[in-house]
């Protein structure tokens, strides 16, 4: 497949395109600073570029089977500002299928149902800034056509790959309390194939 990665210096998508080169897949990434790429591969095709610009994400999208987003919100609105560009983007160009990472605080709170994690007590975060980012991205994949699906972690220590982890979609797993962030990869990265957790959040812990 062509898979676009979008957030590929951050830890998890630099992750995402190392599984999806091992696969053989041809990768495309747009960076800000390409440089912090420190790959050589012949499927691996750097763009440089910015995420807010969206004539940028356009010529990202050329030829693009699936996009998989880690873009995180790392005190700006990158996060909320970048997400119209890319649905629509994606909705002109044709592109069904998105995969983005997003946080357990979106997920529904098994206290209170009817609210989402970060907005209950079950929330142990002080500040829900981030997690307010995701919400609205969260919001405007709902409103879009496309196929998408949020992987939603909590604590993400780099760790190593330990390959078994719980799943839940919709819902955090039951006292689960961390992922690392090669397992994380690894999921969001399978989904490409999956067709599981379409339109869901799935929460993801050990």
């Amino acid at each position: 497949m062509n898979i676009l990665i979008l957030g590929a210096t951050g830890r998890v998508g630099s992750q995402i395109v190392t599984y999806a080169l091992h696969d053989r897949h041809h990768v495309t990434v747009l960076a800000r600073t390409p440089e912090k790429i420190q790959i050589n591969n012949k499927n691996l095709s750097i763009l440089q570029g910015n995420v807010l610009n969206k004539d940028d994400i356009v010529r990202a999208m050329r030829g693009i089977d699936v996009v998989i987003s880690a873009l995180n919100t790392d005190g700006t609105t990158t996060l909320t500002e970048s997400m119209p560009l890319i649905i629509e983007a994606m909705e002109n160009e044709g592109i069904q299928r998105i995969i983005t990472i997003g946080t357990a605080g979106i997920l529904q709170s098994r206290t209170t149902p009817n609210l989402l994690r970060y907005q209950s007590s079950e929330s142990k975060r002080k500040s829900v800034r981030a997690a307010k980012e995701h919400h609205k991205v969260y919001d405007m994949l709902k409103q879009s056509t496309l196929e998408w699906t949020i992987v939603c972690p909590t604590y993400l220590p780099d760790g190593e790959s330990i390959g078994k982890y719980r799943v839940d979609r919709n819902f955090f797993p039951e006292g689960g309390v961390e992922i690392s962030v090669p397992d994380t990869a690894e999921f969001t990265f399978s989904q490409i194939k999956s067709s599981d957790y379409i339109k869901s959040r799935v929460g993801i812990a050990y």
